[in-house]
């Protein structure tokens, strides 16, 4: 492989700079890595003041394959500066065949990381140092730091790290399957970091779900309950189980589906920042075929940083983090108005904007906003409420007028109580949607319009009038200029 150490990745950004620039689906205020494939979020930390983002990347192509980890810097979580690659895999050892998901930790002052070193269908724990506040890693010479999986494991889907310190012990938990059926997060113990004992599943999913994986999984204190956040194999998207922690088990209490939106929300990482507010990022997924993102010469994107706090009921709440707002441009404001059918708003335009739109139901069955919509309508997003049942929406089917999209699953999410208002907060940026409803669900879509014009804007009813309270809208210029 060739070595990317010494590869500068801010002169690659801007060399291709130009070649994107026609690109009419590719963010440019979401975080992004100069070109080709990025996937999962991992080593997520907050140092010396200085944000760092490292990601699952393959620089050669804009498809999976051999795995490295990206790195990029930031002070305020919205400017990056990336810097070399941090992790590339070494020949002739456990990480020969990528350097797969893992986490960054302060091991009293010695920034770590703990990462999946695959080799062949092996995927075992690695561990990496750095001596220069993380611009560069040096790699354990004793890889990998724990030689085998569970014998309970199925061992060849043994993957992913969350990490956290109780008294003196360090405890980790792993991702993987059972050889019985069903996902699990296997909890080890350890004093320094490099020698592990296996305990017992931390958590074990349900044994009669076939072939279930437990990747990527999170676990840290919210309020008096504990998360466990993993992404299943089998659902294809993340879950938050919140519940208690005792005797080094974890036992759920509530179960929620951590993403409404069109299947694009996978592998979601969280961290303490020095605030000490929990913060996210998740991967958001490419929804067009594998021969357009490979011919784009891109692929994945981050969401926007999204904060995780909990309500009285104990439930996870998830909204931006308010160093968003730096990002606002020019600025139009939209007064009280009735809502019935279809309206599109004249004076408002785009595909890089921030929304924040507030509605009461009336006597509307469904409600909400339009995005990318064409002037005759003909292609379009519609984000929306149903009344009736709860459900939240992204209505991606019409996305696209050459090619039909994807739908929001058919659950409900949110039930209004009376006299409530329904708020969205929304990110568009070009392909990129992401939805925060009342503070409390979170959405997230791709859609690729193949009409340069579909920059509508719009609002709508059906089954009666509703009441659109206000509506303010925000364009928002690139964050690479």
């Amino acid at each position: 492989m060739e070595v990317y150490s010494q590869w500068s990745a801010n002169e690659e950004r801007a060399t291709l700079k130009g070649k994107f620039a026609n690109d009419r689906h590719r963010p440019v205020y979401h975080f992004i890595p100069p070109h080709n494939w990025m996937n999962d979020p991992n080593g997520l930390i907050q140092w010396q003041g200085l944000y760092h983002m490292f990601y699952q990347y393959n620089p050669l192509v804009a498809d999976g394959g051999v795995i490295l980890w990206g790195h990029a810097v930031s002070s305020d979580m919205l400017h990056w500066t990336d810097l070399p690659v941090a992790l590339e895999p070494t020949p002739g050892t456990a990480d020969a065949g990528g350097c797969w998901s893992g986490i960054t930790l302060d091991n009293g002052g010695v920034p770590t990381i703990i990462y999946t070193g695959k080799n062949g269908r092996s995927e075992l724990p690695c561990v990496a140092t750095s001596q220069d506040n993380l611009v560069t890693w040096q790699k354990y010479e004793g890889n990998p730091v724990i030689a085998t999986p569970p014998a309970e494991s199925v061992g060849t889907d043994f993957r992913d790290h969350t990490v956290w310190r109780e008294g003196d012990t360090w405890y980790m938990g792993i991702g993987t399957g059972l050889k019985g059926g069903g996902g699990a997060v296997m909890l080890f113990s350890s004093p320094d970091l490099y020698h592990w004992t296996y305990l017992h599943p931390l958590y074990q999913g349900d044994a009669g779900v076939d072939r279930e994986v437990y990747e990527c999984p999170s676990f840290f204190p919210l309020g008096d309950k504990h998360v466990l956040i993993f992404s299943s194999t089998t659902r294809s998207y993340p879950v938050a189980y919140i519940g208690t922690y005792a005797d080094h088990k974890f036992t759920p209490e509530i179960e929620e589906r951590m993403d409404y939106g069109s299947n694009s929300f996978y592998a979601p990482q969280t961290f303490e920042d020095e605030k000490g507010r929990r913060v996210m990022w998740s991967w958001l997924r490419e929804t067009r075929s594998r021969e357009e993102h490979r011919a784009a010469n891109w692929a994945g994107v981050m969401t926007m940083p999204i904060l995780i706090t909990h309500n009285e009921a104990g439930e996870i709440c998830y909204s931006f983090a308010p160093e968003t707002e730096a990002l606002r441009g020019a600025n139009l404001e939209f007064g009280e108005q009735t809502v019935s059918g279809d309206t599109l708003l004249d004076t408002l335009q785009g595909d890089s904007l921030e929304l924040k739109a507030e509605f009461q139901p009336g006597s509307a069955t469904g409600f909400g906003l339009i995005l990318r919509s064409s002037p005759d309508g003909s292609e379009q997003t519609r984000l929306g409420y149903d009344v009736n049942t709860g459900r939240l929406y992204l209505d991606v089917t019409r996305s696209n007028s050459e090619k039909a999209g994807e739908v929001s699953p058919e659950v409900p999410a949110y039930i209004l109580e009376p006299g409530q208002s329904l708020r969205f907060h929304v990110y568009l940026d070009r392909s990129v949607i992401e939805v925060s409803v009342n503070d409390r669900i979170y959405m997230s879509g791709r859609v690729y319009p193949s009409r340069p014009d579909s920059l509508g804007v719009g609002v709508f009813a059906t089954g009666g009038e509703a009441t659109l309270k206000k509506l303010e809208a925000w364009q928002i210029g690139s964050i690479w200029e």
